[in-house]
């Protein structure tokens, strides 16, 4: 693990920071991505009072030439990547009669071009140095489709595509491993972006009913996958509370 580069987008909050923080306690080199520098200097010096090494970089990932310049950025301060963590992603859920397209829009171009553009940015890298593994954050809500969440399973079952198809293309010769991990209800800011009412209303009665994962239950998943051996593929994770039943 102490040979290893990781970039990790989303990284300022929840899942992203508490990974963060996960890998670097495990050794793991972090570059961290996000849009909120302050924050990510925090926990920058956070990791770095533990021991741990890290960089930030502001990225957007809807930008393809902003996740370039972060894969660049990040071979500038570490000499290589390693692992790809596509964390970054957005959750403004609502009812398909409300007609929130620009909500839809934001939703495609952050969950699904983003960690196109991930990919994008770091396979040539992994390709040339023949090594490499990219771990993609999808959701439950990738495998079950619920009121409120339409577009956002759409975005998430994307995902598990574009996972799946990158993992068929691979040539079984090059060492380049993907994961799909799927959390169930986790208490982070992505639901802070929600404007519809009915949707803020239905949540909080599902909320009511269950007990959320904590961000670093997600981060344990995803160190559990990057420890295994070069010759063990973890492809697939769900990982949901113990109460939570879809």
């Amino acid at each position: 693990m102490k040979q290893k580069v990781a970039i990790i987008t989303g990284a300022s909050s929840g899942i992203g920071a508490a990974t963060a923080k996960e890998l670097a306690t495990a050794g793991v080199k972090v570059m961290m991505s996000a849009r909120r520098v302050e924050r990510m200097l925090e926990l920058q010096k956070e990791i770095e009072s533990l021991g741990g090494e890290a960089c930030c970089q502001v990225a957007d990932v809807t930008s393809l030439s902003d996740m370039e310049v972060l894969a660049q950025r990040t071979i500038e301060c570490f000499g290589k990547i390693d692992i790809l963590i596509n964390n970054a992603g957005i959750s403004p859920f609502s009812y398909l009669q409300k007609r929130r397209v620009q909500e839809w829009d934001q939703m495609i171009d952050v969950n699904i071009k983003g960690v196109l553009n991930g990919i994008a940015a770091v396979l040539p890298h992994m390709e040339e140095r023949n090594e490499g593994h990219i771990i993609n954050l999808s959701s439950v809500a990738g495998h079950e489709i619920t009121p409120v969440r339409v577009v956002y399973s759409a975005t998430k079952f994307s995902v598990r595509v574009i996972t799946e198809g990158l993992r068929r293309e691979l040539r079984p010769d090059q060492q380049i491993r993907t994961t799909l991990i799927s959390p169930g209800a986790v208490e982070t800011e992505i639901s802070a972006g929600i404007t519809d009412q009915e949707a803020i209303e239905l949540l909080g009665r599902q909320a009511s009913e269950q007990q959320a994962l904590q961000a670093e239950d997600i981060a344990r998943v995803i160190r559990f996958a990057v420890e295994q051996p070069a010759s063990v593929a973890i492809n697939e994770i769900v990982v949901r509370p113990t109460s939570q039943r879809r």
